[in-house]
């Protein structure tokens, strides 16, 4: 990434360790950051901390040496990251990082916000399974027409549970769900092994076969060309009828064509908090479908969330500016 300030960092709302600072001997490092609160923090010497969202701005961003960045919102406003003259690091602030690689022009290095998400999307994802299993959202219709009617429900104790997707927030959620005791929770990834906690973790190829006895499916996989659409008609008549479909991993993973047919006639149930087209357009027959719990998009967006993410993002850009190794390096 060529050579960066040479200094060594103070402390930084007490997130960075070091107490001396060098002279300065190179350019200031400019970065755009989508948030105020990130641009005060980064009001250091040899950091040149610009506002600029990649959703709200009007403008393309100003020349940069470093992008800090949600994943964008509408889909048509990812190339904004290929036109930043000289742009040499991006950092995103998300697990995810799928949506930027065919926008990011060679040379330039990609960080995520890895161990900042994790345990927010994997909270989220056990309200969506317990909220549909305990018909919370039919219970809060009974409660606005002051209905006293006791239902009947099921739940995770008791229930056979396939979980795709082994990685951070998989492995967050299947933490999660044990203590619920379930009859069975099996795992499923790209790669077939044994996790080091001891237990299995069986090839995606392997799935079909689990499909009939489950009664809970949780999708917590990324988005690539072996997961696009791994949730089709195929797939979701093998499931059993009253199952449940939960999907906390990205919207393309599921076909939305094949799943409104199974959730109009009841057969099945899901609670989705990505969708397939995203944002969800206010006429689409998945808002009405019966037996579907739709959040926005929304698993990681807590309070804690965005106080880990912001200090991760602090202090990767003070690790640039020392010429320092990054965490969470997808590109290098």
């Amino acid at each position: 990434m060529g050579q960066s300030p040479d200094f060594s960092s103070l402390p930084v709302n007490g997130h960075n360790s070091h107490s001396t600072r060098k002279d300065i001997r190179f350019m200031a490092l400019r970065v755009l950051l989508p948030w105020q609160d990130l641009v005060d923090q980064l009001q250091l010497p040899g950091i040149e901390p610009i506002l600029w969202h990649i959703d709200n701005d009007t403008q393309d961003a100003p020349d940069a040496d470093v992008l800090v960045t949600e994943r964008p919102s509408n889909p048509q406003l990812r190339s904004r990251v290929s036109r930043i003259k000289g742009l040499k690091h991006v950092h995103l602030l998300s697990i995810g990082y799928e949506w930027v690689l065919e926008h990011l022009p060679e040379q330039v290095s990609l960080t995520n916000s890895k161990g900042a998400v994790e345990d927010a999307t994997a909270e989220h994802c056990l309200a969506l399974v317990l909220a549909s299993l305990r018909q919370l959202p039919q219970v809060g219709r009974q409660q606005r027409e002051r209905q006293w009617t006791r239902t009947w429900t099921s739940s995770l104790h008791g229930s056979k549970v396939l979980l795709l997707g082994a990685g951070g927030v998989g492995s967050e959620i299947r933490s999660r769900l044990l203590p619920f005791k379930p009859a069975e929770l099996s795992s499923f990834a790209r790669t077939e092994r044994v996790h080091e906690q001891g237990y299995p973790i069986y090839s995606l190829e392997r799935l079909r076969a689990f499909l009939p006895t489950a009664d809970v499916v949780i999708v917590a996989l990324p988005h690539t060309r072996e997961t696009e659409q791994l949730i089709d008609a195929e797939f979701l008549s093998a499931m059993k009828d009253g199952a449940l479909l939960v999907n906390v991993g990205r919207g393309p993973i599921v076909d939305t064509e094949a799943l409104l047919p199974e959730l109009q006639s009841g057969r099945l149930h899901a609670a989705l908090d990505v969708t397939d087209p995203e944002p969800l357009p206010a006429d689409h027959a998945l808002w009405s479908a019966p037996n579907c719990i739709i959040t926005p998009h929304m698993a990681g967006d807590t309070g804690q969330f965005i106080s880990l993410v912001s200090e991760l993002a602090v202090n990767q850009v003070i690790a640039l500016a020392h010429g320092e190794e990054l965490d969470n390096q997808i590109i290098n």
